[in-house]
């Protein structure tokens, strides 16, 4: 019984031997496979070239609801804008407001085609709703809880909003272009 025992214990030793020379052979010719290769020399833009200026160091934003911070004078002379500091806190990487658009809806003042020229938009509806017909999209009501983003350029307009709707804008970067468009 003991000569079968030893038997087990020396074929199991030769089999896990035989498994870690074929697990090394296969670490060798994976690694040997990851070795660069090297190339010819090309012409590549130095390392401090392709390095991107330093933004300036971002600062704390912090705002608080206020009534009197609703300000007509923003991008729609139907809205009413409350700046939430991002814009100056990023130092114009992005913005963020809270928009209310004044009821009731006049489409021949709001439904214009459009588009702006960012490189990121989102908004979030806090309150009531807006329907909207995005490029690719078609109509979409969004509702409180909703919320979308806005590919660069793509082609949108209101059409219909709640007297008491509000929403969250965040736009990347703070400075942009609004470009109307005939529909």
């Amino acid at each position: 019984m003991a000569k079968k025992a030893n038997k087990k214990a020396k074929s199991r030793s030769a089999a896990q031997t035989a498994v870690k020379k074929r697990s090394a052979a296969k670490s060798v010719a994976r690694s040997s496979a990851r070795k660069p290769v090297k190339s010819k020399a090309r012409a590549t833009p130095t390392k401090a070239a392709t390095k991107k200026p330093a933004r300036p160091r971002q600062r704390i934003a912090i705002s608080h609801h206020r009534e009197e911070d609703f300000k007509a004078d923003g991008l729609r002379a139907y809205a009413k804008y409350r700046d939430l500091g991002i814009a100056a806190a990023s130092h114009g990487l992005a913005q963020a407001h809270v928009i209310r658009l004044q009821g009731p809806c006049d489409p021949v003042e709001v439904s214009k085609l459009h588009f702006h020229d960012v490189d990121f938009q989102m908004v979030y509806v806090l309150k009531g709703w807006v329907k909207t017909c995005m490029d690719g999209q078609g109509e979409t009501m969004m509702r409180e809880g909703s919320a979308w983003t806005q590919p660069p350029k793509i082609k949108h307009m209101i059409l219909d909003y709640s007297d008491d709707v509000e929403l969250l804008e965040v736009i990347l970067p703070a400075e942009f272009k609004t470009v109307e468009l005939k529909a």
